[in-house]
């Protein structure tokens, strides 16, 4: 299984009412994109199951803040401007609200693609 359906489901419901959102499969998961640009997403088997959030590297300490995110390392290296967080912290709506403003934030301010 490429990702945690229940995961995504997650942040689909979070992201429902927000114009010009769009799923698309990427790194063996599932993203989230806003205006075309990704925003946040649930990855798989490959890394483990959780969620990643764009937020940009002006956001970054502020999400890494959070309890239960980290740095992305999806590659092996960190990613600048993207946190990885638990399955656990997905699914406290608090924090996950937090990180969805910071990447709404963050991504929002780039042009659409």
């Amino acid at each position: 299984m490429p990702h945690d359906e229940g995961l995504a489901q997650i942040l689909r419901d979070a992201l429902a009412d927000t114009p010009g959102i769009t799923e698309k499969r990427m790194f063996g998961g599932l993203c989230f994109l806003l205006n075309g640009n990704m925003l946040c997403g649930v990855h798989g088997d490959k890394i483990g199951p959780g969620a990643m959030f764009r937020v940009g590297k002006e956001n970054e300490a502020a999400a890494l803040a959070i309890e239960g995110a980290g740095p992305m390392t999806f590659t092996g290296r960190k990613m600048g401007g993207m946190v990885d967080v638990t399955v656990e912290a997905l699914a406290d709506d608090a924090s996950r609200t937090e990180w969805l403003r910071l990447a709404m934030d963050f991504v929002g301010s780039l042009p659409s693609k």
